[in-house]
């Protein structure tokens, strides 16, 4: 192994040691594997998304929430509103944009319309709901701490289906910007 591969594992260590100590999972898919599939219910209508289907078409943004985690995030509901008032720059970019609201499914329904509120989402924006956080589950980035959902996540994904560029989180901040999407969507 040479000298440079060395010192990029030493630097990469602490920032791994540091996520698995907050309990955030080693499991999560990395940049180019193949991003889990998952079909989940649209807010507040009676269709799926397939995010398959989605990724065919072009590039593919997921954006993972808390959600619920018992109440109404404000982090959450500021990264929302960045996204959606940024719809316009992120359609020249991507096909679609999935912000996943994960939680308990007994009041996720609910809650989730409430975090939507009466807003119309612009395309390329779609907010689907993680009942029983099974898609945060097979990602590998559930927040297993009490009163917790899922670590806020971002994942580019390429017309092929494979993870171009993430960011998560290991705790409520830290979250990815519309910039720093739009700048990874630039590079496909």
């Amino acid at each position: 192994m040479s000298l440079g591969c060395c010192q990029l594992l030493l630097t990469l260590l602490p920032a791994a040691n540091l996520l698995r100590a907050q309990g955030v999972s080693q499991n999560q898919p990395d940049i180019g594997q193949r991003a889990p599939d998952f079909e989940l219910p649209l807010v507040g209508q009676n269709k799926f998304l397939n995010l398959r289907d989605e990724y065919r078409d072009g590039p593919v943004v997921v954006i993972v929430l808390r959600g619920y985690p018992g109440f109404q995030c404000p982090t959450c509901k500021s990264q929302f509103n960045a996204v959606v008032n940024r719809a316009r720059a992120l359609s020249s970019e991507t096909k679609c944009v999935v912000l996943v609201y994960p939680g308990e499914a007994e009041q996720l329904e609910k809650n989730s319309k409430r975090f939507l509120g009466s807003r119309k989402l612009p395309d390329p924006i779609r907010l689907v709901r993680d009942d029983d956080m099974q898609m945060v589950d097979d990602w590998g980035i559930r927040w297993q701490a009490r009163n917790q959902t899922a670590y806020p996540a971002t994942f580019v994904i390429d017309q092929n289906g494979r993870i171009a560029w993430k960011k998560v989180s290991s705790s409520s901040a830290g979250r990815s910007t519309v910039e720093e999407i739009l700048r990874e969507l630039r590079k496909l």
